[in-house]
């Protein structure tokens, strides 16, 4: 398994943008996108075409050798793959409080990539609607969880799962006394 490197391109366009105080408003106008496809790369909803990712680059005034110098591949690691809890990577989608995402794994596989994260989130967390390029999973490690879609609520306790596609109008709301846990699965189908 090699870790994947759309996830570290996604951060690195944000945290490039962060640090050069550029709205997102600002690098959708220069990259000639919509402010929502800059917000859904950023935040890892949807994976950017070659050509809309050099223009972002450029766009961001980076030179792009230099944007990918430090994007290294892992070596064959063995059919055994041993991740630590101190090693998951905590990062952050959209704006929203009370969402605590760490990252596991990234990883291709044939024609796809998934990524595997734990999300905690706090009592009364909630963001708006979102929508991803990817089918997802969620499985519920403690607490309780309501999952919002655009017609239907679905609450989940400790132990209960979910599986849909992403692109279904969806948010958890936590409107509990205590935190929520769940492991998360996105699957990115890059055959189309």
């Amino acid at each position: 398994m090699q870790d994947n490197t759309i996830f570290k391109i996604s951060s690195k366009i944000k945290e490039i943008r962060k640090n050069k105080s550029i709205t997102i408003q600002e690098l959708a106008d220069k990259a000639g996108v919509s402010k929502g496809l800059i917000s859904q790369i950023e935040n890892n909803r949807t994976v950017p075409s070659l050509l809309v990712l050099i223009n972002i680059i450029n766009s961001l005034e980076v030179d792009l050798n230099e944007f990918f110098e430090d994007f290294k591949t892992s070596q064959d690691q063995g059919p055994i793959l041993v991740l630590k809890k101190e090693d998951y990577i905590a990062f952050e989608k959209e704006h929203a409080i009370g969402f605590f995402y760490k990252r596991i794994l990234s990883s291709n596989i044939d024609n796809s990539t998934i990524d595997i994260v734990l999300l905690e989130l706090e009592p009364n967390a909630e963001r708006p609607m979102v929508e991803t390029d990817a089918f997802e999973y969620k499985y519920i490690i403690s607490g309780k969880v309501d999952y919002q879609f655009e017609d239907q609520i679905v609450t989940l306790e400790q132990g209960d799962s979910i599986f849909f596609d992403g692109k279904l109008s969806h948010t958890p709301k936590n409107k509990y006394k205590e935190p929520c846990i769940m492991l998360i699965v996105y699957f990115f189908d890059r055959k189309a």
